[in-house]
């Protein structure tokens, strides 16, 4: 293998994929040092779910899908309410506009497929521009949130014409116990830490959160910002990062997993050791 991690130590705040993740770490000669920065909480969705499921069952409906995740515990809601199957029909009438590659995933496991997808790297900017090319102008909406909620998306549907309705299937918390986060931190700031790999831009707001209760903030960014390397999964990521004081030093062309640690691989075997 040309490019290596050359045994740097990578921090991986990862949750839901956090063995492949690390893998792929040691397949490039590094040590991963799992942390995970989040969890997913269920929310209480039983009536937006059903008002949801009513809109999409409209004529034109536009189903707007920003979340793998928020699609299944919507389908698995509409199976308590007994109205999977209906749902199931009506996303297979409906436009759905999705933003990357995992709510598409989602639809092909429930043989559905998508009208409209979002080009890589599937960020809020080419989910709208994906969005432009449907007349939502006086139609119906489904906007399914992710764990974020944020409201870029919504808003802009609902001022092109739409009526709209949310569904917000989960949310992003910290995980219960913070004290490996914790202490992630002070590896970070203590130069234990070579490497800081994130992939979602929550796990870089939920970092910095721990390190703001532990007064460290300051110290993390100036850590971050010079000899740990800093590796973004893509550019919503980096521009989170930025704004926290941390700009990344590594960004993939390609937002996925083994193209950031590919990249990583390769920037540290340029500079033959850790930034």
């Amino acid at each position: 293998m040309s490019d290596s991690l050359k045994g740097a130590r990578v921090a991986l705040l990862e949750a839901r994929r956090e063995s492949e993740l690390a893998s792929l770490v040691r397949r490039h000669g590094g040590e991963p040092a799992c942390v995970p920065a989040l969890r997913e909480v269920e929310r209480d969705c039983e009536e937006s779910a059903a008002r949801a499921i009513d809109v999409t069952a409209k004529e034109g409906a536009v189903v707007a899908l920003a979340t793998g995740v928020g699609l299944g515990r919507w389908l698995a809601v509409a199976a308590t309410l007994h109205r999977r199957e209906e749902l199931h029909a009506a996303l297979a009438k409906a436009t759905v506009v999705c933003r990357g590659p995992k709510p598409v995933a989602v639809l092909k496991r429930e043989g559905l497929t998508a009208t409209v997808r979002a080009p890589a790297p599937h960020t809020t900017k080419e989910f709208l521009a994906a969005l432009d090319g449907v007349d939502v102008h006086d139609r119906d909406a489904v906007f399914i949130h992710d764990g974020g909620g944020a409201r870029t998306v919504p808003d802009a549907i609902t001022a092109r014409g739409a009526r709209v309705v949310e569904v917000h299937p989960y949310a992003w918390a910290l995980p219960e116990d913070v004290a490996p986060l914790q202490g992630l931190v002070m590896d970070i700031i203590g130069a234990r830490i070579d490497a800081v790999a994130f992939t979602t831009q929550i796990q870089a707001k939920h970092l910095f959160d721990v390190a703001e209760s532990l007064g460290s903030r300051q110290a993390l960014a100036a850590a971050l910002h010079g000899r740990v390397t800093v590796v973004a999964i893509g550019p919503t990521t980096a521009r989170t990062l930025a704004d926290l004081g941390a700009p990344p030093h590594v960004v993939p062309v390609q937002s996925s997993m083994g193209a950031m640690i590919v990249a990583l691989a390769k920037s540290l075997s340029k500079t033959g050791a850790p930034h």
